[in-house]
């Protein structure tokens, strides 16, 4: 086997999601290394000080440590269905900001007892105030940069799979009448499906996980 970018991945995380999608789409195969956040691979610390997944080891040694240059990257080698032509930087600051912020206060109260402004804001309003934006933008164009998928609408996906899955009857009832099929046919989609089997996680001496299709293929 020719050399292969390892990229290390946790299944359910929604950063690693998106840089799996885009190296799918791509057609770029990596070796696949499933963490575990427990007991995370001394090799992930050692290829990144955060030490977080998603991460990308290029065969020449080159570290991409954030999951939207490594969609950036994955797109960049192969294209084939014009991501870049979607890639705004002012959607994916606001999904990345302030509607991770209101996410993980929604789902996890408890995390964050000592901030100043706990008890007093409620996220899930303003998550869903984000929400009724791309709600609008979905309306007028179809995806959220055109008429088909690109970059930022899988960029956004995950985390907005994240934010509904956390009280679906609720998210369900609310009135997104454009984000709803829109999220429905992201779940639905090949792509997500190719790119959410189950491994086991990692250890040094197993032997390599071949993740991706023939370079060029589409889902």
């Amino acid at each position: 086997m020719s050399q292969l970018p390892v990229l290390y991945s946790f299944r359910r995380c929604p950063y690693a999601m998106r840089a799996r999608m885009a190296l799918w789409i791509a057609g770029v195969a990596v070796e696949l290394r499933e963490v575990k956040l427990a007991n995370k691979p001394p090799e992930l610390s050692a290829a990144s000080l955060k030490a977080t997944v998603p991460v990308l080891v290029l065969p020449d040694t080159t570290v991409i440590d954030e999951s939207i240059a490594i969609m950036r990257w994955a797109v960049a080698q192969n294209d084939p269905e014009n991501w870049l032509a979607g890639d705004s930087p002012a959607l994916i600051a606001r999904a990345d900001g302030p509607f991770k912020h209101h996410l993980d206060r929604y789902k996890y109260p408890n995390r964050y007892e000592d901030e100043p402004d706990h008890g007093n804001v409620d996220h899930r309003a303003e998550g869903l105030a984000i929400l009724r934006d791309l709600d609008a933008r979905l309306g007028e164009t179809g995806e959220l940069c055109g008429p088909s998928r690109t970059l930022s609408d899988i960029a956004l996906f995950p985390f907005i799979r994240q934010f509904a899955n956390h009280d679906r009857a609720w998210f369900d009832g609310a009135d997104l009448p454009h984000l709803h099929p829109w999220l429905s046919a992201h779940l639905a989609s090949d792509l997500f499906a190719a790119i959410m089997p189950k491994f086991q996680p990692w250890a040094a001496g197993d032997a390599p996980i071949v993740f991706g299709p023939v370079h060029g293929a589409t889902v």
